[in-house]
């Protein structure tokens, strides 16, 4: 594949994720610690991040919504929380 054609389906790709992103809530680590209570077994998504300073990154769905914290200290997961360990969590900007 060339130059133009892998920019262009990378483009593509970008232009997808965006459509199929939905709606994405930031929260701080104490809201996104309250919506996990409410779950039973919830399911987060991990990542280490930052690009200054570390950053854990965490990403779960709640009532149709996706919830997104950053923090630079660990958040406690609950205990029956099914944890998936990412390489990156990427999340459209708020601008």
């Amino acid at each position: 594949m060339g130059a133009a054609a892998g920019a262009a389906a990378a483009a593509a790709a970008m232009a997808n994720a965006i459509k199929a992103a939905g709606t994405v809530v930031f929260v701080e680590a104490e809201e996104f610690q309250k919506i996990l209570a409410k779950v039973q077994e919830p399911l987060v998504v991990t990542a280490d991040g930052g690009f200054f300073k570390h950053k854990y990154q965490y990403l779960t769905s709640y009532k149709g919504l996706a919830f997104f914290a950053s923090s630079e200290e660990v958040i406690p997961l609950p205990a029956d929380a099914m944890i998936v360990k990412a390489e990156k969590i990427w999340v459209p900007n708020a601008g």
